[in-house]
């Protein structure tokens, strides 16, 4: 009889705590700011969220120096505001949504744009670009609720990228937990990744990235060369 498998889930700092929050999943919503959909070649006017997934321990923690990912020459950073979830259930009105966020940090949805638009080219799914090892490098959580404005900003190698404002985003926190509890049941331990302003581009081998957002500590990771 083989020795069943004990695992356990993967875990981001809480700021200011010895404690740990428990991932259960990471959701995250595509082109949720206009300058970024007009980016990517889409109509921003107000489309419908849409929504892909990260597997939970692809969260890397606050100071990491990650290996280059393998089978990419097209790596690129992407900055959000995440929120991490207290409580969930189905179908969550844009009203009672609040209520379900545990707290909010800084994050980064790495992405290997060559395997995505492969994918996308041939119909086929993004998970192998969007789902892979440390693709989700997240700081520490700050309880309470989010910001609704604050500057956004992202810099490669003391390189500003990214610029923007939370206020820019398409649908607010609110309504993105509303619209995502329609396609799942959420729950206790869900994170959700709001979306990146405009600026996203390629990170190379060696590359120091350091991620913000107002009134935070900074998300800072690196590549190894």
């Amino acid at each position: 009889m083989h020795a069943i498998p004990k695992l356990s889930p993967a875990t981001i700092a809480i700021e200011g705590s010895q404690e740990r929050y428990p991932v259960r999943r990471i959701f995250c919503v595509g082109q949720n700011y206009a300058d970024h959909a007009r980016e990517m070649g889409s109509d921003p006017d107000r489309a419908p969220p849409f929504f892909f997934s990260k597997p939970s321990d692809a969260v890397a923690a606050n100071g990491s120096r990650l290996p280059f990912p393998p089978l990419t020459s097209d790596l690129h950073h992407e900055v959000e505001l995440v929120v991490a979830l207290g409580s969930g259930g189905a179908k969550i009105g844009a009203e009672q949504a609040s209520a379900a966020i545990w707290g909010w940090t800084v994050g980064l949805d790495l992405t290997r744009r060559d395997l995505q638009s492969e994918a996308k080219k041939a119909g086929r799914p993004w998970d192998m670009a969007k789902g892979f090892d440390d693709s989700a490098p997240v700081g520490d959580l700050r309880p309470g609720l989010p910001p609704s404005s604050g500057a956004i900003s992202l810099a490669v190698n003391g390189e500003l990228r990214q610029s923007g404002d939370l206020s820019q985003m398409i649908w607010s926190v609110p309504e993105i937990i509303a619209n995502l509890s329609t396609y799942v049941a959420l729950a206790p331990g869900d994170l959700i990744f709001t979306g990146t302003p405009a600026g996203v581009g390629p990170i190379g081998r060696g590359d120091r990235l350091v991620a913000s957002i107002a009134g935070l500590p900074p998300l800072e990771i690196s590549f190894e060369d």
